[in-house]
């Protein structure tokens, strides 16, 4: 059983707030994962995970999903709430991450890149990827140290 840390059920950074929204133990393809909601000024702007572990699945999923609602873009509330649960992994003793995007979500790129995201491949996701489906964009696969 994974056992969560609730020092982690809500995170201040300064200018944003991460507050625990969901804790799920995950199971099969899925790993353990806090969920948060992002929070400006007491003001919800977005979504942020983690998830702690790894497995084959996680390689092309990530270990961090976001988003920000579309009023909110562009602010850079996706990188400050991505370094806030960098916090979280490294306290449950991971040592790097991966990060993904599809390949042309600029945005996202920006993002992984600005938090020092080091590409490894730009691929298809084979379809033994849980989340696999047809149409699906080529993935950036990054990785970060933590």
């Amino acid at each position: 059983m994974f056992a969560f840390q609730d020092r982690f059920n809500r995170i201040d950074g300064g200018d944003i707030v991460l507050q625990i929204r969901e804790r799920a133990e995950g199971g099969g393809p899925l790993l353990p994962f806090y969920y948060y909601d992002i929070l400006s000024e007491g003001i919800p702007v977005g979504k942020i995970s983690i998830r702690i572990g790894d497995n084959f699945h996680a390689y092309y999923n990530g270990h961090v999903g976001y988003e920000i609602d579309p009023e909110f873009q562009g602010r850079g509330y996706a990188r400050r709430a991505c370094g806030l649960v960098l916090d979280v992994a490294r306290a449950h003793g991971m040592t790097r991450i991966y990060l993904t995007c599809a390949e042309d979500n600029d945005p996202s790129r920006r993002t992984i890149e600005g938090l020092g995201g080091r590409l490894l491949e730009i691929c298809e996701a084979p379809r033994t990827y849980f989340a696999w489906y047809e149409g699906m964009p080529r993935q950036r696969i990054y990785q970060l140290a933590l």
